[in-house]
C-alpha cells in the first residue's frame, strides 16, 4: 500500500465506522442514498461514489452489464437499452461517446489490443425486454468491433457448425480473448459449454456443458469467462459456474486444473488485475432461509489474493474456520443490489456495474 493510500486510510477511518434460465424479476425499490460509506475489508477499501456516472435522462439504462478500460483509460460498459448499447466515459464519470442499437440483450464486453488498436467483443445473450416490459428469448449474437462501432465480424449459432443440434438454444454471455488471440465464448445462458474460435473465428473446440462423465467439466449457468495472466508462463481459462458458486480452471486448450468454490456467491465472471481476482456477486443466499437467493437484491462483490477472499464491498467480512470460507451476507445499507461486473482502474479505484438494480448507472468505488 503506498504513503498516501495508508494516509487516506487512517484519517478516513478514524472518523468514518465501517457501518437452467436466469431469474429476471424485477422488485422496484426505493433508491438507497449512500453518503460516501466506507466498504470492504482490510487493505481493500473504498468510499461508494453513487453519484459518478454522468447520464442524466439522455441516455436511458435498463441493465448496466459489464464495463472494460481501454489503452487510452476510457471506460466502455455495455447495457441492453438499445438508444445506447455502448457508453464510454472518461475517468470523471463524463460520458465521451455511445453508440449501438443492434443488442436488445447486450451482456458481455470484453477488450483486446491489437498493434496500436482496441478491439471490443460484444455479447448478445438473446433474453431481452419488449416494450411492454416483458421479457422474451431469441438466439444470441456475438461481434468484434472497433471502438467505435464498427462491426468486424460476427459468431453465428454453433449448429452452423455442427456442435449444436437444431433446437438447441445459443446464448452467450460472454468471451474472453487468448494471449494468441483465441476467442473462448461462455454459452452461460444456453448450453453451458465453453466453445474456442481462432481469432478468425474458426471454430477449434469445446468443452463444459452437462452430464459429463468427469464432472470436473461440468457447467451450471457458465456466465463468466476470462483469461487469468498471473502466471505469465501458465495462463489459465476461468470459467464462472454460477449455481456451483465457483470458478473452474482449465488449460488454454480446455484440460481442467481446479475449481475454486465460493460459499453462498453467486458470481459473474472473474475480472483479474495484478495478483488480485475481482468479482461482482449477483445473488447471495440470505441468512433468512425462507428468501430465494434469486429473488431478492442480495449481491454485492468480492475481492481474491491467490485463491483466498480477502474483502467483500457491500457484504460481510470474509471468515475461515480451518481453512474453509465460510457463508458471506449482502450488507443491511445494500450498497451494490446485485453486482453483475467490475472494471479497476490504474489507481486501484473499482467500477461496479448492476443488474436489476432499478436502472443504477454504474457506482464507482474509491480506494482509500
Amino acid at each position: 500500500m503506498n504513503k498516501r493510500r495508508d494516509f487516506l486510510k487512517k484519517t478516513t477511518l478514524a472518523g468514518v465506522a465501517l457501518t437452467t434460465v436466469p431469474s429476471f424479476g424485477f422488485h422496484m425499490i426505493k433508491k438507497p442514498e449512500l453518503k460516501g460509506e466506507i466498504i470492504g475489508h482490510g487493505d481493500y477499501t473504498y468510499r461508494v461514489n453513487e453519484n459518478w456516472a454522468q447520464i442524466g435522462l439522455s441516455k436511458p439504462l435498463l441493465n448496466c452489464h459489464e464495463m472494460v478500460m481501454d489503452s487510452k483509460g476510457r471506460l466502455i460498459m455495455i447495457g441492453d437499452h438499445t438508444d445506447n448499447n455502448i457508453l464510454i466515459f472518461d475517468k470523471s464519470g463524463k460520458i465521451l461517446d455511445y453508440w449501438g442499437s443492434s443488442y436488445p440483450g447486450g451482456h458481455g464486453l470484453s477488450i483486446a489490443n491489437e498493434g496500436e488498436e482496441d478491439f471490443l467483443y460484444l455479447t448478445d445473450c438473446g433474453w431481452y425486454q419488449d416494450k411492454a416490459g416483458q421479457w422474451k428469448r431469441q438466439s444470441g449474437r456475438i461481434s468484434k468491433t472497433t471502438t467505435d462501432g464498427k462491426v468486424l465480424f460476427d459468431i453465428g449459432h454453433p449448429q452452423t457448425i455442427g456442435i449444436y443440434e437444431p433446437g438447441d438454444y445459443f446464448q452467450p454471455t460472454e468471451t474472453a480473448i487468448g494471449p494468441n488471440g483465441d476467442i473462448y465464448v461462455a454459452d452461460g445462458y444456453g448450453m453451458d459449454y465453453i466453445i474456442q474460435y481462432s481469432a478468425k473465428g474458426e471454430y477449434i473446440r469445446h468443452w463444459g456443458g452437462h452430464d459429463n462423465t468427469n464432472e470436473n467439466y461440468n457447467l451450471s449457468n457458465a456466465h463468466g469467462v476470462a483469461i487469468d495472466y498471473r502466471d505469465a508462463k501458465n495462463s489459465m481459462v476461468v470459467c464462472t459456474s454460477r449455481n456451483d458458486k465457483a470458478f473452474k480452471f482449465f488449460t488454454l486448450d480446455g484440460v481442467y486444473i481446479k475449481t475454486l468454490t465460493l460459499p453462498n456467491m453467486q458470481v459473474c465472471r472473474p475480472v483479474f488485475d495484478d495478483k488480485n481476482l475481482y468479482a461482482g456477486v449477483c445473488w447471495s443466499e440470505p441468512k433468512d432461509k425462507s428468501i430465494k437467493a434469486n429473488e431478492g437484491h442480495t449481491g454485492f462483490m468480492t475481492i481474491l489474493e491467490g485463491d483466498r477472499v480477502v474483502s467483500n464491498p457491500g457484504g460481510t467480512e470474509p471468515t475461515y474456520k480451518n481453512g474453509k470460507l465460510q457463508d458471506s451476507y449482502q450488507l443491511s445499507t445494500k450498497p451494490i443490489l446485485h453486482g453483475h461486473d467490475v472494471c479497476i482502474d490504474e489507481d486501484k479505484n473499482v467500477y461496479v456495474c448492476q443488474w436489476n438494480a432499478n436502472r443504477t448507472p454504474p457506482l464507482k468505488l474509491e480506494r482509500v
